[in-house]
């Protein structure tokens, strides 16, 4: 076991050296056209507050992915008629609330101007207070829960948020499966499935179905026992809104019980991932998911940010060794294409105005380049009203788009 953990933590080093090396290197693929730079340059710092590690680490670095291919392709921006550079500055959330706070302040610490992140609600709303006392503008990208902009006028997001989320996969649940009892299985004491289950279960019964609900710890590495209670709870789909890493393994036990084989697993954004998808291939299970974004939405962009991906072996390791693009990879190209929109709107070059900042950011009218219009409310959350739903071809190893769900 001890060989074996080594192993697993020099593997998660290496990812995460490449990911922050990928911050600052030219790309094999080509370095695209840049201004002359002439002499001293004014910098614009975009702090990347993202997990590597941890529980979240897969998705975190996936998301990263989506930011930095943005900043390779736009490393300069104009602000009031000066051009600027962008510099990316990257922390190590590690997936944990209790280091979250502390891997915020150093972000401010190195003198960012704004900030972009975290996967994870969780440790958003942790690390929340760091970025507000210091008047810096965050911008979630794939942090669902309402939690992490109520009352918080520094923090916006990308994404739809987990009451719409819960909406839709409770109708899938209940109209599409004809499902009349579902086993809800969350992870204790985390926001996001906590929060997830809560929405998906206040809906489901609405609709007029039975919610079996159990939790399970962090670290749990068996599910062959919860599978089994959902089974016995007369269960006809199973929800378990976790982490990717949590998902690989309930979706193992569901092959290994033959729980799988006739009892539909559905989950949230986090399951959208290459590594959910290796799971699943060749399993005798059924996966539905949704996302912010289905692969072929933007043809134009898949092709180039595969390109750019299967380049460099450190990209590609940082999305699970695939170049399969997840939903929250997508959003993180266009979280950036947002920020460079704001500071070109904001008219306030270096120095920058923090107020300057945030006004533009709440008049935020932008098209994004993968997944469409972003405009805030009065929450500061994206006006989003549809989800991706998509099933896993467990023969061909693929995605498979099921339907654009609004509600």
């Amino acid at each position: 076991m001890k060989k074996k953990a080594l192993i697993s933590l020099a593997l998660s080093l290496v990812m995460v050296i490449g990911l922050l090396a990928a911050c600052g290197s030219d790309d094999p693929t080509g370095t695209p056209a840049t201004p002359d730079e002439g002499g001293d340059m004014p910098t614009l710092v975009v702090g990347l507050f993202q997990p590597a590690t941890g529980a979240n680490g897969a998705g975190g670095r996936q998301e990263s992915l989506g930011t930095i291919f943005a900043h390779y392709r736009r490393p300069y921006v104009e602000i009031d008629g000066i051009t600027h550079r962008v510099v990316i500055e990257q922390v190590d959330n590690q997936s944990s609330t209790a280091h979250g706070p502390a891997a915020a302040a150093e972000l401010v610490a190195r003198g960012i101007h704004i900030v972009l992140g975290s996967y994870g609600s969780a440790v958003s709303m942790a690390s929340s207070d760091v970025f507000n006392d210091a008047g810096l503008t965050a911008i979630g990208v794939s942090c669902t829960n309402p939690g992490v902009t109520r009352g918080n006028d520094f923090y916006f997001r990308v994404c739809f948020l987990d009451p719409f989320q819960g909406q839709v996969l409770a109708s899938l649940a209940r109209n599409t499966l004809n499902a009349d009892v579902v086993y809800v299985l969350s992870l204790l004491g985390d926001d996001y499935s906590q929060g997830l289950s809560h929405f998906f279960t206040e809906q489901f019964e609405s609709l007029g179905g039975t919610v079996v609900q159990e939790n399970f710890p962090e670290g749990t590495s068996d599910f062959s026992g919860f599978m089994t209670n959902a089974r016995a709870a007369g269960a006809q789909a199973i929800f378990a809104p976790t982490s990717s890493e949590a998902a690989a393994l309930i979706i193992d036990a569901a092959h290994v019980t033959g729980v799988g084989a006739d009892i539909p697993l559905l989950a949230g954004d986090t399951w959208d991932s290459p590594q959910v998808l290796d799971a699943a291939t060749g399993r005798d299970v059924s996966v539905m998911v949704t996302t912010f974004y289905q692969e072929g939405g933007a043809p134009e962009w898949d092709r180039d940010f595969k390109a750019w991906l299967n380049a460099n072996p450190a990209q590609l390791a940082n999305n699970g060794g695939s170049d399969v693009i997840a939903g929250f990879t997508a959003m993180g190209y266009d979280a950036y294409m947002l920020v460079l929109d704001i500071m070109e709107r904001s008219g306030v070059a270096y120095p920058f105005d923090q107020a300057a900042i945030r006004e533009a950011t709440w008049a935020s009218s932008f098209m994004g380049p993968v997944a469409g219009l972003i405009e805030f409310d009065e929450n500061g959350d994206a006006k989003r009203d549809t989800a991706f739903v998509k099933s896993v071809d467990t023969e061909a190893g693929e995605w498979v788009f099921y339907a654009a769900q609004r509600l």
